[in-house]
């Protein structure tokens, strides 16, 4: 018992006195110190006593990409708080490139026996990857919900924000300031958002000018590569896949000396937390992270209660929020 009390106090960060106070549930302990002991003694797979089983419905899965990029902790924070508040408790699997697969995540979470499991941004959303993997889970009767990155094998419910309209909106933004050569950066091909951004970008610019499209690898250092591509062709006005990748058009832009509005208009995408204290604070399409977050949470929720939720996409509209690195297109 002396080890175990041990190796839930190192997990929660506390003493193991304030441990045994949780588990023998005597007062003195806040809710959030509280509620810490309880994860670490889920997450290392130790049963609860008896009069603390109420406190949590069991386990819930996580899976999210690497965090550098910030819309994804902003994610996992609002998925959490929400599993939270409905009495369960989140384990995050977070991935990164030569780390931990996905597959090797559900495995994990499987032998932990979770209720069910949340998957942001996971394979999904790559149409070369295989979504029998996610049929397998749901037959196993594992409830399952997903997050942007919809196909139609996919076998429960998918809450997505709309990137054919987050093209659109920035689109007509840079064309109400009269910008005609607009530029498109995104990710690569394969993933769904996207295709979808290229989609609505290619048909918002119809009738505007020549669509150009650099699709190259996310972050800043993809941003700032397709960038140089775009400012070569002419380019006054950018949309980016990501606000990180804004980031990076932005640095390869001032590296040309060149002014932001004052030379070429730069939309992020996201509306990630801090982003409107950038220099200049940036112009951005918001990503409604907190409300799929919560749609998510509650259709998962319903599917661990037993009760059908449809196996379909419920698409979120994205808000333009109009900031300082967008203005009026040179020469107009």
């Amino acid at each position: 018992m002396r080890a175990r009390l041990s190796d839930i106090a190192r997990h929660a960060g506390v003493s193991e006195a304030t441990v045994s106070r949780v588990l023998n549930d005597r007062p003195g302990v806040g809710a959030s110190t509280r509620q810490a002991v309880l994860t670490a003694l889920d997450v290392l797979g130790y049963e609860r006593p008896a009069a603390l089983r109420q406190h949590s419905a069991g386990l819930i899965g996580l899976v999210v990409p690497e965090l550098e990029n910030p819309i994804f902790p902003l994610f996992a924070q609002a998925i959490s708080t929400e599993l939270s508040a409905g009495g369960y408790t989140p384990v995050l699997c977070t991935q990164s490139p030569g780390g931990v697969t996905e597959d090797e995540y559900v495995e994990m979470l499987r032998e932990r026996r979770v209720a069910g499991i949340v998957f942001v941004s996971g394979l999904h959303a790559d149409t070369t990857a295989d979504p029998g993997r996610y049929s397998k889970l749901a037959d196993s009767g594992l409830p399952l919900v997903f997050v942007n990155g919809y196909v139609d094998e996919l076998p429960s419910p998918c809450f997505s924000a709309d990137d054919a309209i987050a093209a659109t909106l920035g689109v007509e933004h840079l064309v109400s300031l009269g910008h005609r050569r607009i530029g498109l950066i995104s990710g690569p091909e394969r993933f769904v958002p996207v295709q979808r951004k290229r989609s609505g970008y290619v048909e918002a610019m119809s009738g505007v000018g020549e669509p150009l499209v650099e699709l190259t690898m996310f972050g800043v250092e993809g941003g700032a590569a397709a960038a140089a591509r775009l400012l070569d062709a002419g380019a006054t006005g950018i949309i980016c896949g990501s606000d990180l990748m804004a980031l990076g058009a932005i640095r390869e832009a001032r590296s040309r000396g060149m002014a932001i509005p004052g030379d070429v208009s730069i939309v992020g995408y996201d509306d990630s937390p801090l982003i409107g204290y950038t220099d200049p604070p940036l112009t951005t399409v918001r990503q409604p992270a907190r409300a799929m977050s919560i749609a998510a949470v509650r259709a998962l929720l319903d599917e661990i209660a037993g009760q059908a939720v449809p196996s379909t996409e419920y698409l979120f509209r994205p808000e333009l929020v109009v900031r300082s690195s967008t203005g009026a297109a040179p020469n107009t």
